[in-house]
């Protein structure tokens, strides 16, 4: 795993957006797993800039989603696929039959599961897939449990992970109890792995990812398994796995 401490989250978020853009540059038509949530946000705002200058095109660039909340419509302001549109999608120049967020308001999620992991089997899997990380170190919406979820399913939200996205919504009553996540094998699969983390609420979770056991009560662990993962993280996000490395 390769590790860059970046002084603040300015900083995190143009050295992800870097690695992404090369990322694109080197193959224009390479498939890019999206993350949403605050972490990700700057390095959508990068890449734009780039894009906005001319240095970068997704015109052929194929995206997958992690997640999306269960229940939520496309066009609702909470939704993933709201948030990649607001963020991204709509600011550049990649074709919107080419970019996939699973469908919250699928009648059977066994099926939408199914469904959206043979659509990502047939694109090979990620290129590069981008992850941020929850502060009980949830990656996508793949909750600590009792294993890991191999395949793209419906995930019940633990209740912190409900009380960290509240701030999205009007009240904590309002944020989904569900959503469909890639899991943990799909993650897995992607050929190379970005991880931007900020913020010393994550730290507890960054030290434990890094330098704990491999355990699906830490999901983010399993990235110690994969050949090419870069985390990407500010001082703050970064303190305790500083001290846990000296340990």
């Amino acid at each position: 795993m390769r590790i860059y401490q970046e002084k603040d989250y300015n900083a995190m978020s143009r050295r992800a957006a870097s690695i992404i853009a090369a990322q694109v540059v080197s193959k224009p038509d390479c498939v890019l797993g999206l993350a949403t949530g605050s972490s990700p946000v700057g390095t959508y705002q990068q890449l734009i800039k780039w894009y906005e200058q001319g240095d970068l095109s997704f015109r052929e660039v194929r995206s997958v989603n992690l997640d999306e909340y269960y229940g939520l419509a496309p066009d609702h302001d909470q939704s993933y696929r709201y948030f990649m549109q607001a963020n991204l999608f709509d600011h550049v120049d990649i074709r919107p039959e080419n970019t996939n967020v699973p469908d919250g308001l699928a009648k059977d999620p066994a099926a939408e599961g199914a469904r959206y992991e043979k659509l990502v089997e047939g694109l090979g899997y990620a290129d590069l897939q981008l992850l941020g990380m929850g502060r009980n170190g949830h990656i996508g919406f793949n909750e600590p449990c009792g294993e890991f979820p191999v395949a793209t399913h419906l995930v019940d939200l633990a209740e912190s992970t409900i009380e960290a996205n509240a701030r999205f919504f009007a009240s904590a009553d309002d944020v989904p109890r569900q959503a469909l996540s890639m899991g943990i094998g799909t993650i897995m699969r992607a050929r190379k792995i970005l991880v931007v983390v900020s913020g010393a609420d994550k730290a507890e979770a960054v030290a434990k990812a890094v330098f704990g056991p491999v355990t699906p009560e830490v999901p983010a662990s399993i990235l110690q398994l994969h050949p090419d993962v870069t985390l990407v993280a500010d001082e703050a996000a970064m303190s305790k796995a500083a001290e846990v490395g000296k340990a």
